[in-house]
């Protein structure tokens, strides 16, 4: 069998692993990163980007006034009884210093999203705005060949392959057709995509997740870290004291006996795509495979069962095994069916969520985790196929879209004809081609129209936080996030339970290593990302909770490997 020899073995390549390795470059370490698709980035690199680090640079350089005890007492309300102090305090000590490290020692820069509320700002220590940050978008030809490696973004959330920032830019493309500016603004984007994929076919302006990772890869890059494609990691390795001191890895070259002096890093993803675990875990996939997930197919949970095998522990405990986001599926060209997931629409005016008994059962501009949760609560109790419906007009699914939809003056018809979307002339003939009670519709639209006329909604109250109005319409008044439900034909778009990420995952300590049953640290084994348990106690509180802990203990690992306390 081949060796090979380094200080700093990581298992994955998204944000938890790529983190990991740059920083542990940085002090000197030899690194190599092992990845088992073809290409590398995971979920990261299909994802929004966003990272939650309270007290950041970019923030505290625009003015938010913060404090890591102001972000303690929201994350202590939001953990309930699974706070966990000694990780919260690590996370939130080193947060900031990650951020910095990166900003002054990579290619990896970040712009503040200062309207991009917390999910619950009215609680304790909640925050609206100033947490959340995201990568800058990257030039992809800076990554010269090894941009053919890089993960593509989700297909079913760019614009014929246009990758779409958020904020600003995401409102010039819903008022290209009202807005000589926002009709300028994306020609020349849609000329320098046009001229991309005649040169090099694939985008080359990188945006939200893709270029987090395409940033930390070419730091990676820069620094000789290796990024080995196509090589699975068949199992780790320990010495006589029950150390781990590397890895098994198959390459198409064959298997690979990798030596880590400093440290293994698990960091494959978590397992979103592993129907057992999932049946274990989630009450809404008895069988495992009722779940939806946009992750990459190779999150299988190779991480959690790589350390199970030796010796580690899994915390199952939280509440919610996942973050939960609700997903639809629009047919593909090859006949399979995409992932969709629902961030923006759900807080647009003019759109209401029901279940198959026609009610409400939920503020739909509040955060997609909770959105899932009361989906689940409301089918469970109704005793009906866990699914929802938005339901919208026809005049805002031409202003607004509504999932895979897009807004005019893009055609819609062929999502009609492929069954994605749903039509009829009125709500009683919509209702029952979905099979919504339609007597129960018609009375749930009467209500809401009524109180929906003056801006308000007296039964869940849609629009009334700063993070529901974030992604409202700012030009519709009094509340950007509620308007009437009036004329047909009338549009319906099917909801299902997806998933940006897992919670459950392995016990880890504040130094990020991995523990065992017993709660004893096992040498040499680390874990980062969606591999690690979460520290936010199975709750959902704002934009970026999975990555801004990826890259702040992808940081703590390589420093305590380095031997360095900052």
């Amino acid at each position: 069998m081949k060796k090979h020899v380094c200080d700093v073995l990581v298992i994955g390549s998204g944000a938890g692993g790529l983190s990991s390795a740059v920083s542990a470059a940085h002090r000197n370490l030899d690194v190599l990163v092992v990845e088992k698709e073809q290409v590398f980035g995971g979920t990261t690199a299909r994802s929004g980007g966003w990272m939650w680090v309270p007290c950041n640079g970019p923030a505290k350089r625009a003015g938010v006034e913060d404090s890591p005890q102001k972000a303690r007492r929201y994350l202590q309300h939001e953990a309930g009884d699974h706070f966990d102090a000694a990780r919260v305090d690590a996370f939130l000590e080193a947060g900031p210093k990650a951020v910095e490290f990166f900003e002054e020692n990579t290619a990896l820069k970040f712009d503040l999203g200062p309207t991009f509320a917390d999910y619950h700002p009215d609680a304790p220590g909640g925050m609206d705005g100033g947490r959340s940050i995201v990568a800058r978008p990257f030039d992809g030809r800076e990554l010269k060949g090894e941009i053919s490696r890089l993960r593509p973004p989700l297909s079913e959330i760019t614009f014929l392959g246009m990758m779409i920032g958020s904020g600003k830019e995401l409102l010039h493309f819903f008022n290209v057709t009202r807005s000589p500016v926002s009709a300028f603004y994306v020609g020349k984007l849609f000329l320098k995509f046009l001229r991309d994929m005649a040169f090099h076919g694939r985008p080359m302006r990188l945006m939200n997740g893709n270029a987090l990772v395409a940033r930390l890869a070419k730091s990676c890059f820069d620094r000789n870290v290796p990024i080995w494609t196509g090589a699975p990691v068949r199992e780790l390795l320990r010495d006589e004291k029950g150390a781990v001191t590397g890895a098994v890895v198959d390459t198409k070259q064959g298997a690979v006996e990798v030596t880590a002096r400093k440290g293994v890093v698990l960091a494959a993803g978590g397992f979103p795509q592993d129907p057992v675990r999932r049946k274990a875990l989630f009450p809404h996939a008895p069988a495992g495979y009722e779940h939806v997930s946009p992750a990459p197919p190779g999150n299988t949970g190779d991480g959690l069962r790589l350390g199970e095998a030796v010796g580690a522990g899994i915390d199952d405990t939280l509440p919610n095994a996942a973050a939960w986001v609700p997903v639809s599926r629009p047919p593909r060209g090859d006949g399979t069916l995409g992932v969709f997931p629902h961030f923006v629409d759900r807080s647009k005016p003019g759109v209401i969520a029901v279940t198959r008994s026609g009610r409400r059962f939920v503020n739909e501009a509040n955060s997609y985790h909770d959105f899932c949760q009361a989906m689940v609560k409301s089918c469970g109790e109704e005793g009906e196929e866990i699914c929802a419906f938005f339901i919208a007009d026809h005049r805002v699914l031409r202003k607004y879209g509504l999932g895979y939809v897009k807004p005019a003056p893009v055609p819609f018809r062929q999502h009609i004809r492929s069954g994605y979307l749903s039509e009829g002339a009125t709500l009683e003939a919509l209702a029952t081609q979905i099979g919504v009670d339609p007597e129960q519709l018609e009375r749930t639209v009467a209500r809401f129209n009524e109180h929906a006329q003056k801006g308000e909604d007296p039964e869940f109250h849609k629009g009334s936080t700063s993070y529901n109005r974030s992604l409202g319409d700012p030009e519709h008044k009094p509340n950007p996030c509620v308007a009437p439900i009036e004329s047909g034909p009338f549009y319906a778009v099917k909801l299902v339970v997806g998933d940006l990420g897992t919670f459950a995952g392995l016990k880890c300590d504040e130094n990020v290593r991995v523990l065992d049953e017993a709660g004893k640290p096992i040498p040499g084994l680390y874990a980062a990302g969606n591999d690690a348990a979460s520290i936010m106690g199975g709750n959902y509180p704002g934009g970026g909770i999975t990555l801004g802990p990826a890259i702040t203990f992808g940081y703590i690992a390589a420093r305590h490997m380095s031997g360095a306390n900052s």
